[in-house]
């Protein structure tokens, strides 16, 4: 049995934290808005790329990883994915859900490697978004619904621009999967504009 299945067999086992109880515990540690806008966003984009790899029956579990990655980001900066292992452990949170959301802090904060496509995903994408984020704000539309690939990679060649946004850990996440950077890029622009206007009605609402 390969490690891939045993992985997807153990994950249709899981104690799992419905979406509801995640988001409530965002909000528990995170106030401001961008860091609940970008939650909601990698959520997306994770829940996107679950049904786009053949992983659709796991998008629920997908999602909620991406919704709680950056958990402990706001409040507790110096120990990112240290100080959420904590917090998700005294919840009862699920090891494997730990170790997922976690495993993006990988080379960084802490030494969880991703491991498993769905960890792959999360580690490639996360301060893509951000990128993402910052190249369609500066357009008239402020969207990325009419966002291209070559706008977006001649700001990821700016190292200045939005230099938050790790390019290595971008490229390492590439390499990771086993894409070229322009396809990482591209989907995961396709897969933002799948949320962008309800994620923008929710903040507005918010």
């Amino acid at each position: 049995m390969s490690e891939e299945k045993d992985y997807l067999e153990e994950v249709e086992k899981m104690p799992n934290i419905s979406r509801e109880e995640a988001f409530e515990l965002l909000k528990e540690y995170n106030k401001e808005k961008f860091h609940i806008r970008h939650a909601l966003v990698v959520e997306g984009v994770m829940k996107y790329f679950a049904e786009k790899l053949g992983f659709e029956e796991e998008k629920e579990f997908w999602g909620i990883v991406g919704l709680l990655h950056d958990l402990d980001f706001e409040k507790y900066p110096e120990e990112h994915c240290i100080k959420s292992q904590e917090i998700m452990r005294k919840k009862g949170i699920d090891e494997r859900i730990i170790h997922a959301v976690c495993s993006h802090g990988y080379g960084l904060s802490v030494e969880i490697k991703p491991e498993h496509e769905m960890e792959k995903i999360l580690y490639a994408t996360d301060e893509l978004t951000g990128l993402i984020g910052a190249v369609a704000i500066m357009r008239p539309s402020k969207s990325v619904q009419d966002l291209e690939l070559k706008s977006v990679k001649k700001k990821f060649k700016n190292e200045k621009f939005a230099a938050g946004c790790s390019r290595k850990v971008i490229e390492d996440g590439a390499q990771m999967l086993g894409w070229d950077l322009d396809k990482l890029i591209e989907e995961t622009i396709f897969a933002m504009r799948v949320d962008e206007e309800k994620i923008n009605e929710f903040m507005n609402n918010m």
